[in-house]
């Protein structure tokens, strides 16, 4: 997607600057409409003042209606793939243990070559995501972590010709485990809503400014409680959906649950 092909090129402060410049912006722009809605408001009631609020309440509540679950959707939505990306970490490690015991099954001689090929391969998997957001990086990363499945491959099935029957059932499907939820990750961490969900987030936010203002025309003076702190929530709950959905280049960071990776290639003695 456009969106996050423009932010994976961004290193993480590069990242983090962009999101609060788009919260500030966004606080801006809600106040600068919130304004003008009063204004108009104020015009309208000085010209009509009876009809100045007929339905005023219909449209107001179908827009913030509208509103609010375009940003249950998207806040959801980001939490839901924040966590299913922690999960797939956990699955990952515990596919990577579970063939790395089933290598006890191959006949001693050949599990030494294969044991220092594992290493070499978690080391490759975790620095796949230490390297992000550095996106080039990554990649070739990545593409070292696959040839490195290719050689286990090679080496556990040629391992197995010398290993007694029962081997073959258990330690292939548990490579397979292995080699496919790397896959998963990597989809995993490329799906994101699509760019017009947040310029549509972003258009009825500041149109929900607009109503919000047309209604505070009544009032003599300007609640500024009620201004910032409609312009404030708006802008805060962007900056956390976009930190939520980017989790390892903003301030909202899923590298912590990486630890059960490290503490893995730790015990791989």
């Amino acid at each position: 997607m456009l969106l996050e092909r423009n932010i994976l090129q961004y290193p993480y402060m590069n990242f983090t600057l962009t999101a609060a410049l788009t919260a500030f912006g966004l606080f801006g722009g809600v106040l600068a409409f919130v304004e003008v809605g009063r204004r108009i408001g104020i015009r309208r009631m000085a010209e009509d003042k009876e009809g100045a609020r007929a339905g005023a309440g219909a449209v107001e509540g179908a827009v913030f209606g509208l509103l609010g679950l375009l940003i249950a959707f998207t806040f959801t939505g980001a939490a839901a793939r924040f966590d299913d990306r922690r999960h797939l970490i956990t699955e990952e490690a515990n596919d990577i243990g579970t063939a790395w015991l089933r290598l006890d099954l191959l006949p001693a001689a050949v599990q030494p070559a294969l044991r220092e090929s594992f290493r070499r391969y978690l080391d490759a998997r975790l620095e796949v995501y230490e390297k992000l957001p550095d996106l080039e990086a990554a990649k070739a990363a990545l593409a070292q972590s696959v040839a490195l499945q290719g050689e286990i491959w090679t080496q556990a099935v040629a391992a197995l010709r010398e290993a007694p029957p029962p081997a073959t059932t258990v330690l292939l499907p548990a490579l397979n485990q292995m080699i496919d939820i790397t896959t998963t990750r990597t989809m995993a961490s490329k799906m994101h809503p699509p760019l017009i969900i947040f310029v549509m987030l972003v258009v009825l936010t500041l149109i929900g400014g607009l109503f919000a203002g047309y209604g505070m025309a009544a009032a003599k003076t300007r609640s500024w409680v009620h201004m910032l702190g409609f312009a404030f929530v708006m802008g805060a709950g962007v900056y956390i959906i976009l930190d939520l959905e980017y989790p390892r280049m903003g301030l909202i960071q899923v590298r912590v649950a990486d630890q059960v990776l490290v503490e893995l290639r730790q015990s791989m003695k």
